[in-house]
């Protein structure tokens, strides 16, 4: 096992981090930019080492200052956490050439799950299905791309192959707006992924978003730990996420999960990650693998007792998963609310210092955050500032514990999105459940009309 782990993030997720190491009698290193300097997780780290000012390319996406923190510090691991170089398959290949263990997946795994077109080959290979699309990159021929088109059927989606975060993406109904979006695509691609690429999918209209959480180590063990719905979004960003899926029978879960772990074996997958899918009329369509833990890990966690962190550090430390399929039991229901520094509503992030912060508590209540009273959020980063997770004997039970718990936070001196949570949370469609992906848009474009 390691001595040291550097941990390669910030926020919320590095004190997660921070926290599992601790448990495992591991020394932590924190890096940290300038703006974070008095952060909660810096303070509680053995170690830290700021590598360069708030921007995040000059610190928290600066490979060589990271390099040399583990370096100096003696680190024997990176963990990358989840956004920033989590994904950065060059990043991965220069930690373990560097002599560092990286905790994650191997760079070619990365790079083949990070490139939307050859992800999907692989999964059409290891026999997951996919959302019918074009056979790889759409050509530079119009004509061409105007029969496939046609072949798949209107509507489509085009999306950039190095895409994510939501960006890369457009839908496009009529095929006289068909090659105007691809050229736009292409080059919105190029200009936020360096790679123009893009490929072509058939649009569904009132998909859910399922995804499946797996783990797999060095040695061809592979399990997959249930599965999530993620289906309340707002511009394709996650804003709840709960396990298990509701009304999705157990034998279609238990298939593509067993499909999904074929494909890890396939493919070599090391460590945990996520298959993403769209369901829709009792179907399941591929979309993406996260080659990362999930900002969404502790619904699976709470549901499975399993500390998806622990067992990353643990795989990528050489050992063989402590667990088989038949140990992955189901346990309750599980709810995540994000809490962003933003305005409800308006979604314009609330930097500033929080003067007031009052966490809620109680039965099956868990809270992730690195926020205290007296902490400047920044303005620089990704507005999260933590995680509220319920979790319930039913559905119904974890749904309750989360209005309990959302009507107990109490944040003063910046806004945060609790309103926007307290409002989904007692809507009754999305207590039916069953929601699409497009539910939540359409609320706000509802709500906005009406007022």
């Amino acid at each position: 096992m390691f001595g040291k782990i550097l941990i390669a993030n910030r926020g919320e997720i590095a004190l997660r981090i921070q926290r599992a190491c601790r448990e495992m009698g591991i020394k932590t290193v924190a890096v940290h930019s300038t703006a974070d300097a008095d952060a909660k997780y810096v303070r509680l780290a053995d170690e830290s080492v700021c590598i360069g000012p708030a921007q995040s390319p000059l610190s928290y996406l600066n490979i060589p200052a990271i390099i040399s923190a583990a370096e100096v510090t003696d680190a024997e691991a990176i963990h990358p956490g989840y956004g920033f170089l989590s994904e950065n398959a060059d990043f991965a290949e220069r930690v373990e050439h560097s002599g560092f263990a990286f905790i994650g997946p191997r760079a070619e795994s990365i790079r083949l799950m990070g490139d939307k077109v050859s992800a999907k080959k692989a999964m059409r290979e290891a026999g997951v299905p996919c959302v019918p699309g074009s056979d790889g990159a759409l050509p530079e021929d119009p004509q061409e791309v105007l029969r496939i088109a046609r072949q798949i059927g209107y509507p489509v989606i085009i999306k950039a192959a190095g895409g994510g975060g939501g960006r890369g993406m457009r839908v496009v109904r009529t095929e006289a707006a068909l090659l105007t979006s691809v050229a736009m695509t292409r080059e919105e691609a190029r200009v936020a992924f360096g790679n123009p690429t893009v490929y072509m999918e058939k649009f569904l209209e009132n998909p859910r978003h399922i995804e499946i959480q797996v783990l797999s180590d060095n040695f061809q063990n592979a399990i997959y730990l249930g599965e999530r719905d993620c289906s309340m979004q707002r511009r394709n960003q996650k804003v709840i996420e709960e396990a298990p899926a509701f009304g999705i029978p157990r034998r279609a879960i238990d298939k593509l999960g067993s499909r999904c772990v074929e494909a890890c074996r396939r493919i070599g997958y090391r460590g945990a990650g996520t298959f993403e899918f769209l369901y829709e009329n009792g179907e399941f369509y591929f979309i993406e693998m996260n080659t990362r833990v999930q900002v969404e890990h502790p619904v699976t966690e709470l549901v499975t007792g399993i500390d998806i962190v622990c067992e990353q550090i643990r795989i990528a430390a050489g050992e063989r998963l402590r667990y088989r399929q038949r140990d992955i039991v189901m346990r309750g229901h599980a709810i995540e609310c994000r809490i962003n520094a933003e305005d409800p509503f308006t979604f314009v992030p609330s930097p500033g210092k929080v003067t007031a912060w009052h966490l809620p508590g109680g039965p099956g209540i868990r809270i992730d955050t690195h926020v205290f009273a007296g902490y400047t959020v920044p303005p620089y980063y990704d507005s999260m500032i933590g995680k509220i997770i319920a979790h319930g004997d039913t559905r119904e039970q974890a749904i309750a514990r989360m209005r309990v718990a959302l009507s107990e936070l109490a944040v003063e001196g910046i806004k945060t999105n609790t309103k926007l949570h307290r409002e989904l949370l007692a809507d009754e469609r999305f207590f039916q459940g069953g929601t699409s992906i497009h539910y939540l848009e359409e609320k706000l474009r509802h709500r906005a009309s009406a007022g």
